[in-house]
């Protein structure tokens, strides 16, 4: 466990000051493990009554007149199994044909009776909707707004979930623009982001691990799975268990090493399970189609304030930080680029089945001139029919590319692929037996374009420290004849050669 209390600044003082807040952060990023800790915390401390209270299964109850009722319930049922005394009867007397108040005269009432204020910590909140939704919050928003020494209401609460309070609007009704004239909680003092470990915390977690049994963690592999993680908490957690449990069978006696999380790490991208596999379910949606297609073709993006990028950034699929704009870590970075070009790949193995890597390698080593250049034929003959079925087309070419590979790289191999919005490339390092095949794939839309890309393939080769490497530019210039536009070249620069390979 890392200490609650450390994972986000400001919640003791905000609860001491009376204030209702929210709490929001990605799914799986440790939100509810936060909140029972904290509640334990309160209630040990003795200077308040804390309740934690999940709505999840109010998602989709959009009628008031059954939502505030079952909400009222749900308060009852845990109390029912919390330390809190309860003996006046919890809505025992409440009238739920009064839906319009039931919540708030409840609360009121129960406030009343208790000897000390009452923290309610409401988790999931953001799935409720619509008529619910906007019942719950007016309710609490009177009770806030009349609370007093002879009307009591609930000391402090929290709203925790995926959203920020300002994008409740979406859960109105599909066709609002917001929550009415005047928010039904513009009482909020704050919102709070639950951050992703640091480094420092992810050692100390596993640090805890290593003092409870004695395996040890090397540097080597906690620095490799935070960088991968980025301190995604349900990651760091999946791949130790993966290391520890599955490959090592529980035997303390070995170390974590970086090998041992790198495999721990392939097996979880290739598993998808059930945390991944709902996030890249969002991939099918149109808004965020919208934020991610950017981000893997490195076109701009400049919709920050849009609900779409929003949405996206609170499901935990992208990061941005200092103006950059990717994959919230690497291994979804990965996962999002299998995921979207996994039909491609089938397509590819039925349509191409001697794609296979013994074919390319040449005296152990692949010949990317000629994988690139059957390639440059399958684009010649398929490009613009496989663009048409996807419906990430401006990303199209660069996916199409990815999945190419990825088909011939099944027998052997690794892509590690670096993109992000507005950098106007996508990188991709082909390793194979050691070696490094850097790939830049650009869009061409001017002349500037091939000026352009053979810096960025010379910086990224600098990076990788590798003498030789490939530029794949896509050219979607209209007046540039298709056949002009297919070609291979190579490029001497210094003590570097680039292939350029027109598509």
């Amino acid at each position: 466990m890392v200490d609650a209390s450390t994972r986000l600044k400001g919640v003791d003082r905000l609860i001491e000051k009376k204030q209702y807040f929210v709490i929001h952060s990605a799914r799986q990023s440790g939100k509810t493990t936060y909140l029972k800790d904290l509640t334990e915390r309160l209630n040990n401390a003795k200077e308040y009554h804390a309740l934690y209270c999940s709505l999840e299964s109010l998602q989709g109850v959009n009628d008031p007149k059954t939502g505030i009722p079952a909400i009222v319930k749900k308060i009852k049922t845990e109390l029912h199994f919390s330390n809190i005394p309860h003996d006046s009867g919890f809505a025992n007397d409440a009238d739920y044909g009064d839906f319009t108040g039931v919540l708030m005269m409840t609360l009121t009432l129960f406030c009343k009776s208790l000897d000390k204020p009452l923290v309610i910590f409401f988790d999931e909140a953001d799935c409720l909707s619509e008529g619910t939704l906007i019942a719950f919050l007016r309710q609490l928003r009177e009770g806030y707004n009349n609370r007093g020494s002879s009307r009591p209401f609930v000391h402090s609460v929290a709203l925790a979930g995926m959203s920020n309070i300002r994008d409740y609007k979406a859960k109105v009704r599909p066709e609002s623009q917001s929550l009415g004239s005047a928010s039904p909680f513009n009482i909020v003092k704050e919102a709070l982001t639950l951050e992703n470990f640091t480094k420092e915390e992810l050692s100390g977690l596993y640090g805890q691990h290593t003092g409870e049994t004695g395996q040890r963690f090397e540097q080597g592999a906690v620095d490799l799975i935070h960088r991968q993680t980025q301190g995604q908490p349900w990651l760091v957690n999946a791949i130790a268990c993966e290391a520890i449990e599955k490959i090592l069978e529980s035997d303390y006696t070995k170390p974590v090493t970086a090998e041992l999380a790198e495999q721990s790490i392939q097996t979880i991208i290739m598993r998808r399970d059930t945390h991944i596999d709902s996030l890249l379910e969002r991939l099918k949606e149109e808004r965020v189609r919208r934020v991610i297609e950017p981000v893997i073709s490195g076109e701009d993006f400049f919709e920050r304030l849009s609900d779409d990028y929003q949405y996206v950034r609170d499901l935990g699929l992208i990061s941005d930080i200092a103006g950059k704009i990717e994959p919230a870590n690497p291994i979804y970075g990965e996962v999002i680029a299998r995921t979207l070009t996994y039909e491609m790949q089938q397509k590819l193995l039925q349509s191409k089945p001697s794609l296979d890597l013994p074919r390319y390698l040449k005296d152990g080593r692949i010949d990317m001139d000629c994988l690139l250049r059957e390639f440059q034929e399958f684009w010649r003959e398929n490009g613009e029919i496989w663009k048409e079925k996807t419906d990430y087309r401006e990303a199209a070419p660069h996916l199409i590319l990815m999945a190419f590979l990825q088909r011939v790289l099944n027998g052997g191999g690794r892509i590690h692929r670096e993109f992000a919005a507005g950098t106007g490339r996508a990188d991709i390092c082909v390793e194979y037996d050691g070696r490094k095949y850097p790939i830049e794939l650009k869009i061409r839309r001017s002349e500037k374009t091939l000026t352009e890309g053979i810096e960025q393939i010379l910086g990224y080769m600098e990076t990788l420290g590798c003498a030789e490497g490939w530029l794949a530019l896509f050219d979607q210039r209209k007046r540039v004849r298709r056949d002009a536009k297919l070609y291979m070249k190579k490029k001497n620069v210094q003590d570097k050669t680039v292939t350029i390979i027109g598509l």
